[in-house]
């Protein structure tokens, strides 16, 4: 917002423009379909940014703003991640990031944001970047809450009869190493992804078998390090 500010563009259009570059990069470096579903994320929000900018405020609250707007924005970005998706350039930067750094996608959205808030602080006061502060923490909380758990681990068993297709393709689209585990009355597949993978791996255990028996929870700490993946690039 601070360099829309700038450079006196309207604020859709310069939302708009500068996620260009990012879908370049994110097209080379993480995949075709991850980049289409953010482009039209993006193209989506320029839009609306751009029409509601000529609608009058519903509130001369900037507290109340700020907490409402956190939870609209929040449930907006949580949905579009559910999806497979990202609303900002910096969540593309972000994942390629994450592979060769070890940080979460978490944790470098957070640096990033801490970055532009500072910046926001300075363009204009510091009680707007604090105001801009508590959107950004309720919109995270709600992000939580949209997808179910930004960047904590999940654990997956997943019970099937069709165990090594479902290994071959999680290993191939995820990047994540798989467990196997055999037992009476099927087999069971045990891994550990970030919540922005979920849903990618119910989709790919739906494309190999529809009746396979999925449970998910939360991991909150792991002996032995960070949870790793490996590229798949």
């Amino acid at each position: 917002m601070e360099l829309s500010y700038l450079t006196k563009l309207p604020l859709g259009a310069f939302i708009f423009l500068l996620n260009i570059p990012f879908l370049v990069f994110g097209y080379k470096q993480i995949g075709k379909s991850f980049v289409i579903s953010t482009f039209f994320a993006v193209t989506i929000l320029s839009i609306w940014v751009t029409f509601l900018e000529k609608l009058p405020s519903l509130t001369s609250d900037t507290l109340l703003a700020s907490v409402f707007g956190g939870i609209i924005l929040g449930i907006g970005v949580g949905l579009v991640i559910r999806y497979g998706g990202s609303m900002d350039g910096t969540e593309i930067v972000a994942v390629v990031i994450s592979e060769w750094s070890g940080f979460f996608v978490g944790e470098i959205v957070l640096f990033f944001n801490i970055f532009i808030l500072g910046s926001a602080g300075i363009v204009f006061t510091w009680d707007r970047a604090m105001y801009s502060l508590i959107t950004y923490f309720i919109a995270f909380k709600v992000i939580d809450l949209t997808i179910e758990g930004l960047d904590e681990a999940k654990a997956v068993m997943i019970v099937t009869e069709k165990a090594d297709e479902i290994a071959e393709t999680i290993i191939a689209r995820l990047g994540r190493s798989v467990t196997l585990w055999e037992g009476k009355g099927g087999y069971t597949k045990g891994t550990k992804v970030s919540r922005l993978e979920i849903a990618k791996l119910k989709m790919i255990v739906k494309e190999h078998d529809e009746r396979a028996f999925v449970t998910i929870h939360d991991v909150y700490d792991v002996l032995g390090g960070k949870l790793q993946k490996r590229s798949i690039h």
